[in-house]
């Protein structure tokens, strides 16, 4: 989808694709219309389905949840606000690469504060060791005779 400017714009399939593009990233429906994104059980962005104020929020550290909320279309989300979410108004708020980039960095923000031992399971289940050791079960001994 091209804009009036001749650059693509986002749109739910592209956001939906990026974040799933993040080791052990999940999706769920919840709220009825929103399509959330978590890590290790967590939030790192929300996408509204249908139309609404805001179509996509997400985490970002104090620095850059003060710079973004000065921009136009984008407001400090509602409920999370404190919790230095942003929220976007419109598509066009953002280009691709910063939302990638934004979008990344609150994957990595929430899986930063992740329980240590959530983490350690994390990196566990996406080692190539771990799933060579579930995938390949030793044979049982054979009795000497």
């Amino acid at each position: 989808m091209l804009t009036r400017k001749g650059r693509c714009a986002v749109d739910i399939d592209w956001v939906r694709e990026c974040c799933m593009s993040m080791p052990h990233a999940t999706e769920s429906l919840q709220w009825g219309d929103d399509l959330v994104f978590k890590i290790g059980g967590k939030m790192f962005a929300a996408l509204v389905l249908k139309p609404a104020p805001v179509w996509l929020s997400f985490k970002c550290s104090p620095e850059e949840f003060a710079e973004l909320t000065e921009r136009p279309g984008i407001i400090p989300a509602p409920y999370l606000a404190r919790h230095q979410w942003v929220a976007l108004q419109t598509r066009e708020a953002l280009n691709m690469s910063e939302l990638q980039r934004l979008l990344y960095e609150s994957y990595s923000i929430v899986l930063a504060k992740l329980p240590e031992r959530t983490r350690a399971a994390l990196a566990q289940s996406a080692s190539p060791r771990a799933k060579a050791k579930s995938t390949n079960k030793r044979r049982p001994r054979r009795k000497a005779r």
